[in-house]
C-alpha cells in the first residue's frame, strides 16, 4: 500500500440520532477524514445479494478499504475434525462475503490450545490453514489478547513465512493485554516492527492490518476494550513508532469511541 489508513471496526456512532448502514457509513466516515471500516461478520456474514451492491458502490465512490473480522465462532484446533471443518467453512464464508464487497483483508483468531502442547496447535492449526482456498482475500491471522489463546505474535509470524496467502493482523491492545501491560515506551512498539521486518520483510511493513485501542486487562490478560484516553496504552509512541518505521497499511481503531478515537490518532500521527 501507498499509506497508512485509518478507520474503525464496524458502523460508526455517529450522534444519538443518528443510525447507519454500510451504505451511508462510508461516506460520513470518508467526511470525517477516515479511510477504512472492518466489517462485523463475528456472528453472521451481514453482506447478502439484496445489500452487497449499495456497499460495493459506496466503497468505489469513497475509494474506501474494507476490511471484516471473521467469525467468533473459529478454533483450527478443536478436538473434533467436525468443528475444524465448521470452522475452515466459516473463514471461507467470510472471504466469500468481503469478496462480493471488494474487500482485502479478512481477520480472524485461529484458535485455542486447549489440552494440547504449543507445538501440537501449531501444527494442527497450519495443516487447517493450507486447506484455505485463495478467494481474492488476505486471510489475516489476529494476535491474540489470552495467553491460553493460541496467537502470540511469534506464532503468528511464524505461520506467515510457512502458508501461503496467510498474512499478519498486529492487535497492539491485545499484545499489551497479553503479556499485563507490556508496552510501555517506544522501544517496545520498535521491537515488534523490528520483528516483523526482520522475519516477514519490509513488504510485510508496507502492508500491515492494525487493530488499536485503549484496553483493560489483568494477570490473565484482556478484559475489555477502552477509550484511548482511560487506558494505559501508549498510543503515541505507537504512532512515533509507526511514522519511524515508515508502516504501511491500515489501522482499525476498536475503541467504545469508534470515529473519535481514530481521527485521534490519525491526528497525532499526521502531526509527527
Amino acid at each position: 500500500m501507498d499509506k497508512l489508513l485509518f478507520g474503525i471496526s464496524g458502523l460508526p456512532m455517529g450522534n444519538e440520532n443518528t443510525k447507519f448502514t454500510y451504505k451511508t457509513g462510508i461516506p460520513y466516515l470518508k467526511n470525517l477524514g477516515l479511510e477504512a471500516m472492518e466489517l462485523p461478520f463475528v456472528r453472521s456474514v451481514n453482506i447478502t445479494d439484496k445489500n452487497k451492491d449499495e456497499v460495493l458502490k459506496a466503497k468505489e465512490d469513497n475509494s474506501f478499504y474494507l476490511s471484516a473480522h471473521g467469525s467468533y465462532f473459529i478454533n483450527l484446533n478443536a478436538d473434533e475434525e467436525e468443528k475444524q471443518n465448521q470452522s475452515l467453512e466459516r473463514i471461507i464464508k467470510g472471504a466469500e462475503g468481503l469478496a462480493k464487497v471488494g474487500g482485502r483483508s479478512l481477520i480472524f483468531h485461529p484458535g485455542f490450545y486447549l489440552k494440547d502442547s504449543k507445538e501440537e496447535t501449531f501444527s494442527t492449526i497450519e495443516e487447517n490453514l493450507r486447506k484455505l482456498p485463495y478467494l481474492g482475500v488476505d486471510y489475516r491471522l489476529e494476535t491474540t489478547g489470552k495467553g491460553t489463546q493460541f496467537g502470540s505474535l511469534e506464532e503468528l509470524v511464524e505461520l506467515c513465512k510457512r502458508v501461503p496467502n496467510v498474512k499478519l493482523c498486529i492487535d497492539f491492545s491485545h499484545l499489551h493485554a497479553r503479556y499485563n501491560g507490556a508496552l510501555k515506551t517506544y522501544d517496545d512498539f520498535a521491537k515488534i516492527l523490528s520483528y516483523v521486518g526482520e522475519n516477514l520483510g519490509n513488504e510485510a511493513l508496507e502492508d500491515l492490518h492494525v487493530h488499536m485501542s485503549g484496553i483493560n486487562y489483568g494477570a490473565k490478560g484482556e478484559k475489555n476494550h477502552l477509550p484511548f484516553v482511560e487506558s494505559d496504552f501508549n498510543y503515541k509512541a505507537c504512532m512515533e513508532a509507526f511514522k519511524n518505521f515508515n508502516v504501511k497499511g491500515c489501522i482499525i481503531c476498536e475503541s467504545p469511541i469508534l470515529e473519535n478515537d481514530s481521527l485521534l490518532i490519525k491526528n497525532y500521527y499526521e502531526a509527527l
